[in-house]
C-alpha cells in the first residue's frame, strides 16, 4: 500500500510516465506515416582520357586509340526512411576490385549517408583493363577520376532525394544465342557467331523493367535487365564503347526526356553471345552494334512505357552481401605455366594476381518494398542460373545480374562443367564446380530469411 503522503507524488509520476508513453507513441506513430520512399538519379562519364590495354580479348593488336562513344557510371539511389542504397552501373568489362569499390562506399556513407553501394558491370569487351589490387599509390588515374566522379554523382542523387513511385515489367528479345553448341554425343563445339539466328537452347528472353518516376511524375530511372555479352565488337576495335547497352539506352532516355537514367543491369550472360559476335570493322560493326542495341532498346521502352509506377504502402529496403570462398579449380601455378609461349609475358604478368588469389566471393542480395528481389554473382554466370533464380525465387518479381561486385571469372553448371567447352573449364573458369549453384541457394536463402519465411542463423 502507497502512503497517502506519497499518493499525489505517485499519481503524478505515473501521470507523466503515461503522458510521456503517448508522446512516444504519436511520435513513432507519425514518423511511420511520414516514412516515404525516396528515389533519385545521376550518371558521370567515367571514358578514360588515356590510352589503355582493353578488356576481355587477348588476341589484340594494341592499346585503345581513341573513343567510339563515351563509358558511363549511372547511380540510382533508393531511400525508405531509414536506409539509403545506391546501385551504380558501370560501361566496363568488369567491376573494379574492392579496395576501389570501398574508396566510393566510405565516402558516400560518410557525405551522403549511403549504407551501401552495390556495383555491376555490363562487360563490354571494349572498355579499360582493370585489376582487382594496385600497389600502394599506383591506382590508374583514370581509375580514381572515375571514383571520384561516380562518388559525386551519387552524392548529387542524394542532394535530389524525392518522393518516387516504382512500376515493373516484362518483355521479350531476341538479340543473341548460347555459343555452346552440345552435340549428341555430349562434345561442346563453340558457335562464337549466328548470323543466321540459329535457335539455340538455353537462352533467357526476357528483358525485366524496374521504372522509378519522381513525386512530379518525370520518370527518374529505367533499370533493364537482360543477359547478353556486349562483343558485337572485336578485337580489331581499339576505340572505347559501351557496346550495343550504348544503344539501348539512346532508345530510352530520349523518350522520356531529360533527366531519365537508363542503367543497364546485365544478367546471367556467361554463355550468351549477341547473333553478331565480334564483327569486324570493315562489316560495318558500328551499324550491327547499333542495331541489336536498338532492337533491345524498342523492346526495353514498350515495357517500360507501359508501366504505371505506385508509391509504396510499406517502403522497406532489405540488402546484403554474403561472402562466399571456394578452393581454385586449378591449381594457378599451373594455369599461369600454360601460358607461357601462348600470350605475351606481360598478358601473364596482368593476369598473375587475378589467377592466384583468393576466391572470396560476394553474393548480392536487395530486397525492394517485399516485392522486388535483386540477386548477383561476382563473374560470369551461365544463362541457367538467371533462369532457375527467377523460377525459385518467392518475391513477386525478380532480377538476376551477373558481374556484381566483383570479378571470379566464370560460373559454369556443374553439368556445363562435366560437358567443357569455353567458360566451362580451364583458365577462365577459375572456381570449383558447384560454386554457381551454392551462390544461387545463398540468394535464395537470404530472400526467404528477408521475407520472415526462414529464421537468420544466430550470430556467433
Amino acid at each position: 500500500m502507497i502512503p497517502s503522503e506519497r499518493k499525489p507524488r505517485v499519481i503524478l509520476r505515473l501521470t507523466r510516465c503515461l503522458l510521456a508513453g503517448l508522446l512516444l507513441g504519436l511520435t513513432c506513430a507519425s514518423a511511420l506515416a511520414a516514412a516515404e520512399f525516396r528515389a533519385a538519379s545521376a550518371k558521370a562519364d567515367i571514358t578514360p582520357q588515356e590510352s589503355f590495354d582493353l578488356w576481355g580479348y587477348a588476341d589484340r593488336s594494341g592499346p585503345s586509340t581513341g573513343t567510339r562513344d563515351p563509358l558511363f557510371g549511372k547511380a540510382l539511389l533508393l531511400d525508405d526512411g531509414t536506409h539509403r542504397l545506391a546501385l551504380v552501373t558501370l560501361d566496363l568489362g568488369r567491376t573494379f576490385g574492392v579496395e576501389s569499390m570501398d574508396v566510393v562506399r566510405r565516402r558516400v556513407r560518410g557525405s551522403a549517408g549511403v549504407e551501401q553501394v552495390f556495383f555491376f558491370a555490363s562487360h563490354t569487351h571494349s572498355g579499360p583493363f582493370i585489376n582487382d589490387t594496385y600497389p600502394k599509390g599506383k591506382r590508374p588515374a583514370w581509375e580514381e577520376r572515375a571514383l571520384d566522379r561516380i562518388a559525386a554523382a551519387i552524392e548529387q542523387a542524394s542532394a535530389r532525394l524525392q518522393p518516387a513511385k516504382l512500376g515493373v515489367g516484362e518483355g521479350d528479345a531476341l538479340i543473341g544465342h548460347n555459343r555452346r553448341f552440345v552435340r549428341p554425343d555430349g562434345t561442346v563445339k563453340m558457335l562464337w557467331r549466328n548470323a543466321t539466328k540459329t535457335p539455340t537452347h538455353p537462352v533467357d528472353s526476357r528483358v525485366g523493367i524496374l521504372r522509378v518516376d519522381g513525386g512530379d511524375g518525370r520518370t527518374l530511372a529505367v533499370l533493364v535487365n537482360y543477359a547478353c555479352h556486349p562483343v558485337v565488337f572485336g578485337p580489331d576495335n581499339l576505340k572505347y564503347s559501351a557496346d550495343y547497352p550504348s544503344a539501348m539506352a539512346g532508345v530510352v532516355e530520349p523518350a522520356f526526356g531529360a533527366g531519365t537514367v537508363c542503367l543497364f543491369l546485365q544478367g546471367a550472360a556467361g554463355d550468351i553471345n549477341p547473333y553478331f559476335d565480334k564483327t569486324p570493322l570493315a562489316e560495318d560493326a558500328e551499324k550491327l552494334m547499333q542495331e541489336t542495341g536498338r532492337e533491345l532498346g524498342r523492346e526495353a521502352l514498350r515495357v517500360a512505357q507501359s508501366i504505371v509506377p505506385k508509391p509504396p504502402d510499406k517502403p522497406e529496403l532489405q540488402f546484403a552481401l554474403d561472402l562466399r570462398h571456394f578452393q581454385h579449380r586449378y591449381e594457378p601455378q599451373a594455369l599461369l605455366a600454360q601460358l607461357k609461349g601462348q600470350v605475351k609475358p606481360e598478358v601473364i604478368e596482368r593476369y598473375r594476381g587475378y589467377l592466384t588469389a583468393p576466391l572470396d566471393c560476394p553474393v548480392t542480395t536487395l530486397l525492394i518494398n517485399r516485392q522486388i528481389a535483386l540477386v548477383g554473382m561476382p563473374g560470369e554466370p551461365f544463362v541457367e542460373f538467371g533462369l532457375a533464380f527467377r523460377d525459385r525465387s518467392p518475391a513477386a518479381f525478380s532480377l538476376f545480374a551477373g558481374y556484381a561486385n566483383g570479378y571470379h571469372g566464370y560460373f559454369p553448371t556443374i553439368r556445363a562443367a562435366v560437358e567443357g567447352g569455353y567458360g566451362a573449364e580451364g583458365l577462365v573458369s577459375r572456381a570449383e564446380v558447384g560454386a554457381g549453384e551454392t551462390m544461387l541457394d545463398t540468394a535464395l536463402i537470404r530472400v526467404h530469411t528477408m521475407l520472415g519465411q526462414l529464421k537468420p542463423l544466430p550470430q556467433r
